[in-house]
Parts: structure tokens; sequence; C-alpha cells
């Protein structure tokens, strides 16, 4: 696979972009603070590998299978917000006219929620604009690395009998019950569910993420995804398992979970994206 010259020299075209002058232009890989308050908390995680279920829906002969597992990568340090973006960073978006109002009369020191991905997109917008970087949602795989032993897949109901879809779809019932999740309406505080062992917070609490990735359709074969079809009118959305939504819920107890109890909230956080970032600044300068 050929190299991203900009991921492979980004330190050297960081230290070429400084010396041109471009507005923050990052040292190494730790940028400066800037922007909204949420974004000088971030934690930058180094590459890695790890094993991950796949999101999406998995058929073979027509009935659900579990989902396979791949070994994906993160090929380059992540650099992730520590906490989801609150309610009063989410309104200094909606006053500059680039938000529209959330779905929660909650504000301050909380997870801006009420939010569907189409104002999570808005907010990634408006930050990159305001910062002149690079933000945006993390996919799935970047949430699942960030999370860490607190990330939970989908609710499987196991491949079953073929011939009797209920019993698995029980199955599922009984799985999320197993966990013995508590609804909470309200979102709690920045800080409120603690860190994981990579440092993020609030991971898997009781507001859902939304991710960049789009829902799947695939069909197996021998083992393997035969064939798919994406749907990126629902993404993949994280918290305490695994779900799917429609871009444009913006409360996940009006429904587009696939089974089981739905989200108490949606929110999200921004992964600060250097690549993209070095890919702007280059063009702005007329360098690509």
């Amino acid at each position: 696979m050929p190299i991203d010259p900009v991921v492979a020299f980004g330190t050297a075209a960081a230290a070429a972009l400084i010396g041109l002058g471009v507005s923050h232009a990052i040292d190494g890989m730790s940028p400066q603070p800037r922007g909204p308050g949420v974004l000088t908390d971030m934690v930058t995680l180094a590459p890695g590998s790890f094993d991950h279920p796949q999101p999406g829906e998995f058929l073979r002969n027509n009935h659900p299978v579990p989902a396979p597992v791949a070994k994906e990568t993160v090929e380059t340090p992540l650099e992730i917000m520590k906490y989801q973006v609150t309610a009063s960073d989410y309104d200094r978006c909606v006053l500059d006219g680039a938000c529209k109002p959330a779905d929660s009369r909650l504000a301050g020191n909380v997870p801006a929620t009420g939010v569907s991905f189409i104002d999570a997109q808005a907010y990634a917008n408006w930050v990159s604009e305001k910062t002149g970087e690079a933000w945006r949602l993390p996919t799935d795989v970047e949430w699942a690395y960030a999370a860490g032993e607190r990330f939970r897949a989908d609710i499987e109901g196991a491949a079953g009998d073929p011939s009797d879809p209920a019993r698995r779809w029980l199955t599922q019932y009984r799985n999320e019950a197993a966990l013995a999740r508590k609804p909470e309406p309200e979102p709690r505080p920045l800080g409120a569910f603690g860190a994981n062992s990579k440092g993020v917070a609030d991971v898997a609490g009781n507001v859902w993420e939304w991710t960049s990735t789009c829902y799947v359709h695939a069909t197996m074969s021998d083992g393997a995804v035969a064939s798919s079809i994406s749907n990126c009118g629902v993404h993949v959305v994280e918290g305490f398992h695994r779900t799917y939504m429609s871009n444009f819920i913006r409360d996940g107890k009006s429904g587009g979970c696939a089974v089981g109890t739905p989200p108490d909230n949606l929110g999200f956080r921004l992964v600060h994206d250097h690549a993209g970032f070095l890919r702007a600044a280059l063009r702005r300068l007329g360098l690509t």
C-alpha cells in the first residue's frame, strides 16, 4: 500500500508550515490549546492494533449471524477529546449561527445532547473553521480504540436456529438485560463516570456518541464478507453498547435502536485530524 507523504513526513511538513507563517501549525503531534474550552482537554493515544467486532448487520443464508472480528490498526497517534462536547461549547456554535439548537434544555458543564449526526458534523465544521485546523467525528474503529476496556460491541443473539429467529431476538434481550444498565434520563457533569485506562473520560456512561462510520448490511460466505451495502443515512453510535441511528435522530429515546433499550442521550466528541490539517494547509499554500 503506498505511503501517504503527508502522514509520513508530518513533522517536517509542520516545521515548514511554521516557517511559512501558517497559524495553528502543529509542534510534532501535539497541538496548542485553542478554540472552545473542551478542545484543550485532549488525550493522545499511541498507534496500535486490536481485535474489533465489525459494525453492521451480517447475514448468512438470509439469517443473522454474529459479526466477524477483524484486526484493526490505528497507524498514527490518535488525539481525541477527553470529554464529550459540552452543552456550553455547543451553544457557542448555535450563537454563531453555525449550529441548530440542541433538543435539550440542559446547559453548562454537561455533555451536549439532543443532537443529530448532521448537528455533530456542523459543530465539527464550525470548530475547524474557527481554529484553522481539521476536527471531525471519530470512526467506529477510533472510538473503540479510545474506549479500550469499556468498549462493548453489538448485543448479539448468537446464530441460533435459522428456522426460529424469535429465539435469537429473545437471546439478544436476555444478553442486554444481563448488562444491568439502569436508564438515566439526564446527562451528568463532565468526569462523573471517571476515566478509562487510556485517560479518556465518561466512555460508556449514559451518553451515546456519534461516529462517522456508516451502517453496513453484509452477506457472509465461508466465514468472510461476500458482499456488503453501506447506508450512510444511518451511522454507528457507540456508548454502553454499540447501536445504529438515523442521521436525523436527535433524541435516542425516540427510537433507532435495532433491539433492546435505546440510548438515554445522544452526544459526541471529536478527534483532531493532524493529517487533514496538514493537507488543508498545504492546499492553502498551493503545495498540493
